[in-house]
């Protein structure tokens, strides 16, 4: 479970097939739509394999974990905005599928790469990061 490198890990190599993939799909948006929702979709596309490779390369595995999370909410992010956009009959849906089952595959590796280093952490004695109350 320990790649010395961002590279290494396979849920880093999906996600970047994923963001090409989104870029090709979001290519073939009306023009309109350049600024608008294609370029969220490939802003949250991005997000994930850089959160991954940004985490791997901190000196702690819970900056790491920490990382992982936010490469999970881009993850979520995106399968939200693929809907959308499928909604809106910006993307065919049946071209929308592999798009949606690939999101889904990184958003599992990634919950079980968390889940790990939490362990890791816990195995540790390190005190292992919960929710933060927020004051509004």
């Amino acid at each position: 479970m320990n790649p010395s490198h961002f590279r290494e890990l396979e849920v880093w190599r999906l996600a970047i097939d994923l963001a090409k993939a989104v870029y090709v799909m979001t290519s073939e948006f009306p023009r309109e739509e350049r600024y608008g929702l294609s370029a969220q979709l490939q802003r949250a596309a991005v997000s994930i394999p850089s959160n991954i490779a940004e985490g791997n390369a901190r000196a702690s595995t819970r900056d790491y974990a920490r990382f992982v999370s936010m490469a999970s909410g881009s993850v979520a992010e995106l399968q939200t905005q693929l809907t959308l956009a499928t909604e809106l009959s910006l993307a065919d849906g049946d071209r929308m599928i592999p798009l949606m089952e690939t999101a889904e595959r990184v958003s599992k590796m990634l919950h079980k790469l968390h889940r790990s280093l939490i362990q890791r952490l816990e195995s540790t004695g390190s005190p292992v990061p919960g929710p933060r109350s927020r004051s509004y």
